[in-house]
């Protein structure tokens, strides 16, 4: 790797853990920031239908954990690269456990208004942003490393990216996530994506 290449990925890695700190303090000040009460205001005054909601309470699930382990062990079975199956196994609980440590260190109380549906626990960080982010965040890795047709890689990496987008904003529309809740969530995952995958070109898939 180039030495302009590695200054770029420091850089914008410090620029996101920057922004992550600077969320994070907030959020254990208890303070509600203006991208909360902005995003609040347009999902709730401006979005909401019932159309909508429906399509909103469909993609929320492409993040429920029975779901995306079932989709773990299909991979792992059917994939011919059973190293990598075992990874976005490993990768999702990982991912969890990490999530339930910072909401507990957090403890921020969720929307106590607008909400759509009944969640419990904690609210910082989005389960569903963080996950989301880790789990098809790596898929994106091994598409983009496995799959040879660019074409199809590129569709592929970014109907996955987009789903990301859309299950983050599914938490804030159905009232369970404030908008930096799920911003906090996504940017954990990049970090932890980060080091994931340099510690598999390093250890796993090294040339």
């Amino acid at each position: 790797m180039s030495k302009v290449k590695k200054f770029w990925i420091w850089f914008v890695l410090f620029i996101i853990v920057f922004v992550l700190v600077s969320i994070t303090e907030n959020v254990y000040n208890n303070d509600i920031m203006n991208i909360d009460v902005f995003m609040h205001d347009l999902v709730v005054n401006n979005l909401r239908s019932d159309y909508l909601t429906f399509i909103m309470l469909f993609i929320t699930n492409f993040c429920n954990p029975i779901i995306l382990l079932l989709l773990s062990l299909i991979i792992l079975i059917f994939s011919k690269d059973k190293k990598m199956g075992l990874i976005i196994l490993i990768n999702l609980f990982v991912s969890i456990l990490l999530n339930l440590i910072f909401k507990g260190i957090i403890q921020r109380d969720r929307p106590l208004e607008d909400f759509l549906i009944e969640e419990s626990g904690y609210s910082f960080p989005s389960g569903h942003s963080m996950v989301s982010m880790a789990y098809y965040g790596l898929l994106m890795y091994f598409v983009f490393t496995k799959v040879d047709d660019k074409e199809i890689k590129y569709i592929i990496m970014f109907l996955l990216g987009f789903l990301i987008l859309l299950i983050g904003f599914s938490r804030i529309y159905l009232g369970v996530h404030y908008a930096s809740d799920v911003i906090g969530g996504f940017l954990i995952s990049i970090v932890y994506l980060i080091w994931v995958i340099k510690l598999l070109n390093l250890k796993v898939y090294k040339n």
